[in-house]
């Protein structure tokens, strides 16, 4: 996926590719911005009551679709690598 090339000038001197998307990543990662998923109507219907409540269990309502998808992508993801890969190891034994 990644190859070895160095980012700089000269053989053999210069930055690990892998390296700086690693570092890239970390920065990302601790540097986020917080931020509010509702549209205009929740947060219209929301911010005329007083207590904060609701509006925090629709953010939580949200937040919980949001991380639906990504859940399912993954356990497609396992279940096509254990097929793939977990044929290989019945093969060898």
């Amino acid at each position: 996926m990644f190859n070895k090339q160095r980012i700089g000038k000269g053989k053999g001197k210069g930055i690990d590719r892998r390296t700086v998307l690693f570092f890239l990543f970390l920065v990302s990662c601790f540097f986020s911005l917080e931020t509010n998923a509702q549209c205009a109507m929740c947060r219209a219907a929301l911010e005329s009551e007083e207590s904060g409540v609701q509006a925090g269990a629709v953010n939580d309502g949200i937040v919980y679709l949001m991380a639906i998808p990504y859940i399912l992508v993954g356990a497609i993801g396992f279940a096509i690598y254990r097929l793939k890969y977990g044929k290989k190891k019945q093969e060898n034994k």
